[in-house]
């Protein structure tokens, strides 16, 4: 008698470690699918909302100041855009609303509540439905994960001779890159600032190199890990830079393209 209920007991105390360990595990599995829908989905919603605020934000300001409005901005009600300027007829790449043609020395300054903020200007890419702030570094924090996309330091500005290097996140936090594999050779990256617009056109596509790869974002674009990728001679170039394969950091992804004169 005293040994069967000793089995019991034992059997017993069994059950209810296996029953306190299957809690265990669904808890924490319940917890772990929630953190993964924050990180995947919500993030999302809240660095993309906020991005497409700070684009409207970012266009309005340039009504106010009297630059014309880029094909497709938000005019905020009460502001009356300037005559001359239209939000229909965008000035062509790089020719400002005042200016006769593009330089280095007549690119608009930004204002100082952009300079401020660090986004200056709206990077729109029309096969993707795309719209998206720019804005100065490629800091996680300040920038990428807050939904823009970040100009790498020391790389020319929209316009300039040299290569105007972006990077943005392909997954989570807004997101903006993730489909800029499905861009083709000849499709149009537009870059707007205040009072002027460039206009790119991809050239090239890497679809896999080392974060190493610093050759990608040189003025002359060319990878130092896969050489016969790139370009060789100087130029006005767009570089648009980010992880592959989706949800993962292993590998970076490059999109090139050339100022359209």
């Amino acid at each position: 008698m005293v040994q069967g209920r000793g089995r019991r007991a034992r059997r017993a105390g069994l059950v209810g470690v296996l029953w306190a360990t299957a809690e265990l595990t669904v808890t924490v599995g319940v917890v772990v699918m929630l953190l993964v829908v924050h990180q995947v989905w919500w993030t999302n919603r809240q660095a993309a909302a906020a991005a497409q605020k700070q684009v409207r934000s970012l266009e309005q300001s340039w009504a106010l100041e009297g630059a014309s409005v880029p094909e497709g901005a938000s005019v905020p009600e009460g502001v009356s855009v300037p005559e001359g300027v239209s939000g229909e007829d965008p000035p062509s790449s790089g020719v400002p609303v005042s200016s006769p043609g593009p330089s280095a020395s007549s690119a608009p300054v930004p204002a100082p509540s952009e300079r401020a903020a660090g986004v200056y200007a709206v990077l729109r890419i029309p096969r993707l439905g795309l719209v998206v702030p720019v804005a100065q570094g490629i800091d996680k924090r300040a920038v990428l994960d807050k939904g823009y996309v970040g100009q790498y330091p020391g790389t020319a500005g929209p316009g300039e001779r040299g290569n105007f290097a972006l990077a943005g996140h392909r997954n989570t936090h807004g997101e903006p890159f993730r489909y800029i594999n499905r861009l083709r050779a000849g499709e149009e990256l537009i870059v707007d600032m205040r009072g002027r617009r460039y206009t790119y056109v991809v050239g090239k596509i890497l679809t896999e190199t080392t974060e190493r790869d610093t050759g990608v974002i040189a003025p002359v674009p060319r990878s130092v890990v896969k050489p016969g990728h790139g370009y060789s001679e100087p130029g006005a170039y767009i570089t648009l830079t980010t992880c592959t394969p989706e949800y993962s950091s292993k590998y970076r992804l490059v999109v090139w393209g050339t100022l359209r004169s």
